[in-house]
């Protein structure tokens, strides 16, 4: 199987989850898709060293975050922009949908505001890994991820809250 094979069945099979994940650390349309291009193409170099001591799963979430978090931490370093200048979300959804993706709107915007270790546990979390596939990304023990869940659920709760 060539590079470019493997990188486009990843690609289609974490695709999905990447574009989530990007939701949660930016909350602007053009730097989502900054962040997604950014990310893909850090797979894109990594693939290849890729030897198989995580899953590939675990590898793709790895390179993600670490772009995701590289990425988010130039973004606060440059002055943030009015929120009347930011570009809105040009992709339209159909009205069913319309309340759900609000709530997600705000559970994300709430997770922005977690710290970076909590906020990276949660995202993982909200993915589908378990604790110790978690512990291993963080590189932390399995407790400290059960009480980094535990107390960004607690400051999510409060969080959602606020907004009420």
């Amino acid at each position: 199987m060539t590079d470019q094979v493997s990188f486009e069945r990843v690609v289609r099979e974490y695709g999905p989850a990447i574009d989530r994940l990007a939701w949660g650390y930016v909350d602007d349309a053009a730097d989502h898709d900054d962040l997604v291009q950014d990310v893909l193409v850090a797979l894109w170099r990594a693939l290849p060293a890729f030897r198989g001591e995580a899953s590939e799963r675990t590898f793709v979430f790895r390179v993600a975050h670490n772009r995701a978090f590289t990425f988010a931490l130039r973004r606060r370093r440059q002055a943030p922009l009015a929120a009347d200048e930011r570009t809105p979300d040009p992709r339209p959804g159909p009205e069913a949908q319309l309340d759900a993706a609000q709530r997600r709107d705000r559970l994300l915007a709430a997770i922005r505001r977690l710290g970076d270790a909590h906020r990276q546990a949660v995202m993982l979390h909200l993915e589908g890994f378990a604790v110790p596939e978690i512990a291993q990304l963080q590189g932390t023990s399995e407790n400290n991820v059960a009480v980094r869940l535990t107390r960004a659920r607690q400051r999510l709760r409060a969080l959602m809250g606020e907004d009420e």
